[in-house]
């Protein structure tokens, strides 16, 4: 029987331990830095067709309705002005069994732990170092040892355990931006909305069937060195304060119903972390942190835990030669689609809601842009 170890209890980590936990020649255990998971964040996620697909193999498919939902429209609209500029029909990358979806972080990870036993996490556990001389010896900061024939590292955009199969500088880098989240109870669109201003944008969707709405907003910001490792200067009253100020003297946004605000700064990955080593992998932010304005993250982490497993039943080592292309793809629309919501100078502005007027009907380029990371 193969042992297998799943560093972080994230997305990827545990979707890969579903599959996992299907196959009888495998044993497998997760080790988890945190003291527990937060299962009450109200925070919200997307989820492309691309993921679905998958999260239905292992069920997902039988979650309430209610804890769900399908959005059938991107709406974009600049951020002081009330008039659509266009919007993009979602149903149109939908089949009949997987459509595009949003909802709770907490609900998804709470549907990934449902089929793990709970003595496969083990809480409050680093990773120290990694030994490959003679199979995977895996030291961890509770003075054990551990021989594993895989090791999957998913333990985030901030991974400490990546760094140790890594002579490369993979440590992420700020960028310029921050986020700040929130949450709606009710709103007037059932579809995702887009506000475009000079500098930041902010999005707004439905989470569930309950009348409950996620809000992240995107800001450019500059900190220094000290100011990003302060973890209390984000907390603070004040500074959430002026990001909420920033915005509504900028747009037409009302934030005095927004309820449970946080702000972060938000950093991304500067290379691609791969590592030559056999049976170890890399996989969601662990393996690449993208920026956040093509709501790809928790997507793409679901697919690379997929390819993972598929990598370790057929015994392939192509995984990464699979998933470079697909992170490159996904890397650049993300930053384009940063750069044009941002734009500040009128002129440009007026070119670029042109523009989306004319690619958001256009079906070969949302099947190009779109449909080859949604659905393919």
């Amino acid at each position: 029987m193969k042992k297998i170890a799943i560093i972080g209890a994230g997305i990827s980590g545990l979707y890969l331990a579903n599959l996992l936990e299907k196959e009888k020649d495998f044993e497998y255990k997760i080790f988890e830095k945190r003291s527990k998971l937060d299962l009450e964040e109200g925070y919200g996620i997307q989820l492309s067709v691309n993921s679905i697909k998958l999260l239905n193999k292992i069920g997902f498919k039988n979650i309430p309705a209610l804890d769900i939902f399908f959005p059938k429209k991107v709406n974009f609209f600049k951020s002081n002005n009330p008039n659509k500029i266009c919007d993009i029909n979602l149903t149109q990358f939908n089949d009949d069994l997987n459509k595009y979806t949003t909802t709770k972080r907490s609900t998804l990870l709470k549907f990934l732990l449902k089929n793990i036993p709970k003595d496969k996490i083990k809480f409050n556990t680093i990773l120290n170092n990694i030994d490959y001389s003679n199979n995977i010896k895996v030291y961890f900061s509770y003075e054990s040892e551990e021989n594993f024939d895989f090791v999957i590292i998913a333990d985030g955009v901030f991974s400490q355990s990546k760094l140790i199969i890594s002579k490369e500088n993979l440590k992420p880098k700020y960028n310029n931006s921050i986020a700040l989240r929130g949450n709606f109870n009710k709103y007037d669109d059932n579809n995702i909305s887009i506000f475009m201003g000079s500098n930041f944008h902010y999005v707004i969707y439905p989470v569930n069937q309950n009348n409950e709405y996620n809000f992240v907003a995107i800001l450019q910001k500059k900190l220094k060195e000290s100011e990003l490792k302060n973890e209390q200067f984000f907390q603070s009253e004040i500074f959430i304060n002026s990001l909420k100020k920033t915005l509504t003297n900028n747009s037409l946004i009302n934030l005095e119903n927004l309820t449970e605000i946080r702000a972060f700064p938000v950093f991304v990955s500067k290379n691609l972390a791969t590592t030559n080593q056999k049976n170890i992998f890399l996989s969601g932010d662990a393996l690449f942190a993208f920026p956040p304005s093509f709501a790809q993250g928790a997507s793409q982490s679901i697919e690379t835990a997929h390819d993972i497993f598929a990598s370790i039943i057929s015994g392939s080592d192509n995984l990464y030669k699979n998933r470079i292309s697909r992170i490159h793809s996904i890397n650049w629309r993300s930053k384009l689609n940063h750069f044009a919501f941002h734009l500040s100078n009128p002129i440009n502005t007026l070119i670029r809601n042109i523009i989306l007027q004319y690619l958001s009907k256009n079906k070969k380029f949302l099947q190009s842009y779109l449909g080859k990371i949604y659905r393919d």
